[in-house]
């Protein structure tokens, strides 16, 4: 079956959104000429956000496979919302609402009015989303590698001492603390306390959400509640793709302060993210590709170590989604080497 199908939606609203992008600029400018830079910042907004969340959707389909068919049609129809809606759009206005303490409504305004204090307001809670966000998905990372029932190993040396080490308790939460602390110890003493608050908070919000997760899809959960079947797991990918988003939200800071632009072009990438993921889990390509997984996770790690680094220098997102493409492609080509040699 071909797989032009899993993308009709992502290509319509690449149509109707590079179209608003389009107007939007004609609207501020008044002539084509005008609106076309508006255009091409929403096609590398796009780009940027596919870049950068490939790793998510593959990391998505591992969660998703495990999901309830009822659970699976309700991330990927509620999870849209929540990604587009959600992070694209009221996580910034949510953002600069706390740090300038003032409403969401008037964050709306400061975004049409004054784009640049929008902005500048965002780029000043950098500091607490990197810690945060690096946090999260430096759990998940590891929580994937240090684990004694993980069977295939791609880079053989490191990854079957760490699942060796699995059996000290805890070991994964004492290795992120230790990278909290590390990094905590060389920013300015102004930037530390938020720092570890932030690292802190994400990294009881791994734990929170994975008790949660456990509670709800306890296979002796009671029959028929809401919960038993995915709730857990759901909640769980929309911290996961809320973390992966971070990056993506504050990158597009750097190209444009037009909130309207930056969720049209985010907004495309993560529609593609959304296909990529359902393709992966009904053509079984996980299966296929035996170490496209562990690519993913590498490439988790590697970006929970450079938000860390964000926060002490900046790091273009070229390199980020380079570095995350380069090791999910290293993962492909080991795949399918190994698929030849047992063919």
């Amino acid at each position: 079956m071909s797989s032009i199908k899993y993308f009709r939606w992502p290509f319509a609203i690449t149509v109707a959104g590079l179209a608003l992008a389009f107007y939007l600029g004609f609207i501020a400018s008044g002539t084509i000429a005008g609106a076309m830079p508006y255009l091409l910042i929403g096609v590398v907004l796009s780009i940027l956000e596919i870049s950068l969340s490939f790793d998510n959707a593959i990391v998505n389909a591992n969660t998703l496979k495990k999901m309830s068919a009822l659970w699976q049609r309700r991330f990927l129809t509620w999870g849209i919302l929540v990604a587009v809606f959600g992070m694209r759009i009221l996580f910034p206005l949510v953002i600069v609402a706390v740090a300038a303490k003032i409403s969401p409504f008037e964050a709306i305004q400061l975004a049409v009015q004054r784009p640049d204090e929008y902005a500048r307001i965002i780029g000043d809670a950098h500091l607490s989303i990197s810690a945060f966000g690096g946090t999260f998905l430096m759990m998940v990372a590891l929580t994937y590698f240090i684990d004694e029932d993980k069977d295939v190993d791609w880079v053989q040396v490191l990854e079957m001492r760490l699942r060796k080490w699995s059996s000290i308790r805890g070991l994964e939460i004492a290795v992120v603390l230790l990278v909290i602390m590390i990094f905590a110890s060389i920013l300015p003493e102004t930037e530390a306390a938020t720092f570890m608050f932030a690292g802190m908070f994400g990294l009881l919000t791994f734990l929170g959400v994975e008790l949660v997760g456990r509670i709800l899809d306890a296979p002796d959960a009671v029959q028929g509640t809401a919960a038993r079947g995915g709730l857990g797991a759901f909640l769980y990918l929309e911290v996961l793709d809320a973390s992966f988003s971070f990056d993506g939200v504050i990158g597009a800071f750097a190209l444009t302060t037009n909130l309207f632009l930056i969720a049209i072009g985010l907004g495309i990438g993560a529609m593609y993210v959304r296909a990529m993921t359902v393709l992966l889990v009904e053509r079984g390509t996980l299966a296929e590709l035996r170490y496209l997984e562990h690519g993913a996770f590498y490439s988790i790690l590697a970006l929970s170590v450079i938000m860390f680094a964000q926060t002490l220098f900046p790091i273009p997102e070229l390199v980020t989604g380079l570095i995350g493409a380069g090791l999910i492609g290293l993962a492909l080509r080991s795949s399918l080497r190994y698929n030849r040699a047992r063919s």
